[in-house]
């Protein structure tokens, strides 16, 4: 097939990564990707990657471009262009698409919308309050006690949702947010995270292999919050709870996915493409934290590379309504663990342009393979000189390592991330470090 990747990250390069692994000769084309989908593969048996300079928040450039292109499959990366409505440009035009129109990503581009459609289709969740003003956070604050949640109602990169227990800080937190519109204030959910991704055509749900991501930015989850600094998959330790993965999934998708994708066909807005369930496991049941619209980011570093069933077939079956014809996903035994290598000052002002040095070494050990999340060719030093590869953000580059078990899959990736070097580049250490124990 020929497919359009949008975005430039990890995600889209574990997207690509994984379309490559079925070598099946698709044409991808990233838009506008990044150094590492650039490297990924030239023309050959497995198919051919290249990358344009393509805007992929404008709805208008890129449905045209995949129109003019014979793009048989467009797979939306990041949450940007789907709350710019870039599917709703495609859909029209007969293009298949993987992604929620604006209207069903709201999902994610808005917590006061989600909240609402999990409490129309009775899905478990915690209590939260809107607030428009300070003293409505200090009074919800109060009521609910800490610890203290406040979210950004809108997109923030990972970066809008604080858990505390110091008020102030939760004050500070929400008078930075109530700058740019309403924040919500939420109960606190005490209890294990888990991440599940679940494709859904709109009617039919499948899931996929749960993970789990690690927030903050340093060891035994302290420090700011962040996009994300590493994952795991599978979990071993549901089973515990839930006699299996699978029936763990299979809850989730009775009891949360399901309902929430039929309230959404019920208001003409239907979900189709990545239901992201950010859940917690309480006490008193599973759930829902959070959900987002898209693959998640680290966790698709770690599900993608465990799966064995065709990815392009589930993403072009949930994107033209076919999910109901596919078996569920096989997933291979493998221990999968990614490692964040993130810019010094990250997340509040990361330094960029360093050179990154070490990659071939990195993903020379077996196992091992590299994920870019924000990275470019630099500038040549000098007539005849080598480009160097340049940080571009704040999250640099994903070490994603499989093994037999996650004590394995934990000495490769960090074996591996030892032999980059970036100035002032910073990663945790503990990152699967309970479940390999």
């Amino acid at each position: 097939m020929r497919i359009l990747v949008l975005g430039s990250g990890a995600r889209e390069h574990a997207i690509v990564l994984a379309l490559l692994d079925e070598e099946a000769g698709h044409e991808i084309i990233a838009a506008p990707g990044n150094a590492g989908i650039a490297a990924s593969a030239t023309s050959s048996a497995r198919g051919s990657v290249t990358t344009i300079a393509l805007d992929p928040t404008d709805p208008v450039l890129v449905a045209d471009y995949a129109f003019d292109n014979d793009i048989e499959l467009v797979v939306i990366g990041p949450e940007a262009p789907l709350v710019a409505g870039v599917a709703d440009a495609l859909r029209p035009r007969g293009i298949a698409v993987f992604g929620p129109g604006r209207a069903a990503a709201a999902l994610e581009g808005s917590k006061t919308f989600a909240k609402r459609v999990m409490e129309a289709a009775g899905v478990p969740t915690g209590r939260a309050t809107l607030a428009d003003t300070l003293a409505e956070v200090e009074a919800t604050l109060d009521d609910f006690g800490a610890p203290y949640v406040v979210k950004a109602d809108g997109l923030a990169a990972g970066k809008g949702v604080l858990v505390t227990s110091d008020r102030d800080a939760a004050l500070a937190h929400a008078t930075h947010y109530l700058q740019q519109g309403p924040v919500l204030v939420e109960e606190f959910l005490d209890g294990q995270e888990v991440s599940l991704f679940l494709l859904s055509d709109g009617t039919h749900v499948v899931p996929l292999s749960p993970a789990q991501d690690y927030k903050r930015l340093l060891d035994g989850d302290r420090g700011p919050n962040t996009g994300g600094m590493g994952a795991y998959s599978p979990l071993p330790w549901l089973a515990d709870r839930f006699g299996s993965e699978e029936a763990f999934d299979d809850e989730v998708v009775e009891t949360i996915a399901k309902p929430t994708v039929k309230q959404l066909a019920e208001e003409q807005t239907p979900f189709i493409g990545l239901l992201y369930a950010g859940l917690i496991l309480t006490s008193r049941g599973i759930r829902v934290i959070e959900f987002n619209a898209r693959f998640g980011d680290p966790e698709t570093q770690v599900v993608l590379p465990r799966l064995e069933t065709p990815l392009s077939g589930l993403l072009f079956a949930a994107a033209t309504g076919g999910l109901g014809q596919v078996p569920r996903p096989v997933f291979r035994p493998d221990a999968a663990v990614t490692v964040v290598l993130a810019s010094e000052g990250y997340p509040e002002a990361p330094e960029t342009g360093r050179v990154i040095e070490g990659v071939d070494a990195a993903a020379s050990v077996p196992g091992v393979h590299l994920a870019h999340a924000a990275t470019a060719i630099g500038a040549a030093s000098g007539p005849g000189g080598t480009a160097p590869l340049v940080a571009t953000g704040g999250r640099v580059l994903n070490v994603v390592a499989l093994g037999s078990d996650f004590a394995e899959a934990r000495r490769r990736a960090y074996e591996a991330i030892g032999r980059i070097r970036l100035e002032g580049g910073q990663y945790r250490t503990d990152i699967a470090a309970r479940v390999a124990e």
